[in-house]
């Protein structure tokens, strides 16, 4: 079956979809010996013969997935350059087939803990990590001190994070933020975070823009993936109906079950004239009962009972032929198209009153 050749690339665990585009649109990619450039370029990785920087593409190996518990001070990569501790360390080594890459699905800092789903389906893989997913991530946190509501509520709301030398300045969506059971007076006890995006060290970021230091960090759930009874350091399998659960938490329209609340509707703007429901506030500010009433305080009158123009052809101030002109003891405007008095000494316009 032909699919994308960048999508064939991340399944094989080449590198990532969008490094994968990268390296066709860099011409390291050819198929049947012609080197593809265009993205929409399409392949079968089981007739066609694809080579990557001058090495044939491996068979693709049947997709695997695991969870990971990651402990602290291990880094949530498959290599370091500064020789820390990382993931590939804790992968297994027997099990593992031939030409078989497993590889993390997003990151941990190096002081948090919890789970990391571990594949080598880079199709499974990039629906985790694209944002339109939502997929959302629960996280227990400790921080020193104990935030006030007001500070959790700029939290739930979002707030704005200044800019990391790796990462710009930006506001974070809509969280989820509850304190969980824990000993009464407990002078700093463990929030309860849920987030639909991933910024980096942006649950950090977040408790010190209110003020408070992160100490104790650790992801409890990857959309319908718990951590239950996984120990710092453990490796198992995620079981069909968990699998099952997370494919269908990525279908597009999906509806998660623990998802952050909505954004607040923007206000609408205020309008000129009578208000469009009985019992709104009118321009006076005040409220009115009944039928919608117009701007002196009175009902509308109909086409039959207003007053019609002595000059048809002429609109009216509000718009409608049939409307007077002018209102008694007023004089009435220049006709279009008559030029100002340029004689007329105009009065000076100053900058502030």
């Amino acid at each position: 079956m032909e699919e994308r050749l960048q999508k064939v690339l991340a399944r094989a665990g080449i590198a990532s979809r969008r490094k994968a585009e990268e390296m066709i649109s860099a011409g390291l990619v050819s198929v049947n010996g012609k080197i593809l450039t265009t993205l929409g370029d399409k392949a079968d990785p089981r007739r066609d013969r694809i080579v990557v920087q001058g090495r044939p593409l491996p068979p693709l190996a049947p997709p695997r997935h695991f969870l990971l518990y990651k402990p602290k001070g291990v880094v949530s990569t498959l290599s370091d350059p500064e020789g820390r501790p990382t993931i590939a360390d804790l992968l297994p080594r027997g099990g593992r087939r031939k030409n078989e890459r497993l590889y993390p699905v997003g990151r941990l800092d190096f002081a948090s803990e919890g789970l990391l789903l571990i594949t080598n389906d880079g199709d499974l893989a990039f629906r985790v990590l694209r944002a339109s997913s939502a997929l959302p991530k629960t996280y227990w946190v400790k921080v020193s001190g104990r935030p006030s509501e007001e500070h959790l509520a700029k939290l739930r709301r979002g707030i704005f994070l200044p800019p990391l030398r790796s990462a710009p300045a930006v506001r974070t969506a809509p969280a989820q933020v509850r304190w969980r059971p824990g000993k009464p007076g407990d002078p700093n006890p463990w929030l309860e975070i849920v987030l639909t995006e991933g910024r980096p060290n942006q649950i950090r970021r977040m408790m010190q823009a209110v003020g408070h230091r992160v100490e104790k960090l650790r992801r409890v759930q990857i959309g319908p993936l718990q951590v239950g009874g996984l120990q710092p350091g453990e490796l198992r399998p995620l079981a069909p109906p968990e699998l099952a659960a997370l494919r269908a938490a990525l279908r597009p329209g999906a509806t998660n079950r623990r998802s952050a609340p909505a954004a607040p509707p923007a206000a609408a703007p205020l309008r000129r004239g009578r208000p469009s429901t009985p019992g709104a506030p009118n321009r006076r500010g005040t409220h009115q009962s009944g039928p919608a009433r117009g701007r002196a305080g009175r009902a509308p009158r109909s086409a039959a009972e207003r007053p019609r123009s002595p000059h048809p052809g002429v609109r009216g101030a509000n718009g409608r032929r049939d409307a007077p002109r002018f209102a008694a003891g007023r004089k009435p405007a220049p006709p279009r198209g008559r030029k100002p008095n340029r004689g007329a000494r105009s009065r000076p316009v100053s900058g502030r009153r």
